[in-house]
């Protein structure tokens, strides 16, 4: 009798038990996140919403004033990659390559490119070896260097002395250098080299034509393009794989600068061939901003822009 009682007994329990056992993992929920798992999730929210690079040329003044202000409220409006326009006699912004990186890091922004305005043959490797220990991949030269890139002081018309061979034989020579010292060479274009010169050249082709792909790309700048009547896509489809990197701004009905998203340039229709390009980053740029707008607030809109229209 004891086991028969026993059966029946556990017969009746064994139901009870498992109910209660499935109610008690309903009541708890799913298991509690440590605090590392929640800290990881918040990161990666960061992580997407930081994105885009940023042409630090556009806020030359505020660098000036105070580096380390600005660079943090360029990671906190949320600017991941950076594009350096200040190196003076071997400093970045006043700061030695390493202490500039090291600031970078702290922000957690990404060193990517530099504009090397004041490169020659004969100062290439110390630049070179600077841009380097400051943690830049790519070693852009803005302008035509050695005096060969002018500026008309009354119409502020861009223009070049010398040939298209000879700053193709400049660049070959700088970029060779820069391979050697695992960086790239970019060519960054104006207007000016889009134009046929008096001997029929458009330097930009003749540039794209002629420098070793080993040694040479370029940025393309999207605003200086559609200034000079250019077609960016019409140059990716011809010269395909060689435009690593570009600036992004736009134009505004009166042929200015503007932020990103406020003009008529059509990026959508630009950045669907992002991979003919080449294009391996982008930089928001505005060389001057106008009407009372603020380079800081102009690269908040360009910001919002971007993400809109579909910049990663």
């Amino acid at each position: 009798m004891k086991t028969y009682h026993k059966i029946k007994l556990q017969k009746y329990l064994l139901p009870i038990i498992v109910l209660a056992l499935i109610l008690s993992v309903s009541c708890k929920g799913e298991p509690k996140k440590d605090k590392e798992a929640v800290e990881t999730e918040e990161s990666m929210v960061a992580d997407d919403e930081n994105f885009g690079g940023l042409a630090l040329y556009t806020l030359r003044d505020a660098m000036g004033d105070n580096t380390t202000e600005t660079l943090k409220t360029v990671s906190e409006i949320g600017y991941k990659n950076i594009e350096a326009a200040g190196y003076v006699n071997g400093l970045f912004y006043g700061m030695a390559p390493s202490s500039f990186k090291a600031l970078l890091e702290e922000m957690n922004l990404n060193p990517v490119s530099t504009h090397q305005g004041g490169v020659t043959p004969e100062n290439a490797e110390n630049m070179i070896a600077n841009v380097k220990a400051a943690g830049f991949k790519y070693f852009v030269v803005p302008v035509p260097p050695m005096g060969m890139f002018k500026v008309d002081q009354e119409t502020n018309k861009l223009s070049m002395e010398g040939t298209a061979k000879e700053l193709a034989d400049i660049l070959d020579a700088i970029g060779k250098k820069c391979k050697e010292a695992g960086l790239e060479l970019l060519y960054h274009n104006h207007d000016f080299e889009l134009i046929e010169n008096e001997n029929g050249v458009v330097v930009l082709d003749y540039l794209l034509e002629n420098c070793d792909p080993e040694l040479v790309n370029f940025q393309m700048d999207l605003y200086w393009m559609t200034k000079a009547g250019a077609d960016p896509i019409a140059y990716f489809e011809k010269y395909p794989g060689r435009f690593k990197a570009w600036h992004v701004k736009d134009m505004d009905k009166q042929g200015r600068f503007a932020p990103v998203g406020t003009g008529s340039i059509d990026f959508k229709r630009i950045l669907a061939q992002k991979e003919l390009s080449g294009m391996q980053y982008y930089f928001v740029e505005q060389d001057m901003t106008f009407d009372g707008l603020e380079p800081l607030e102009a690269i908040k809109i360009s910001k919002a822009a971007i993400k809109e229209i579909g910049f990663k």
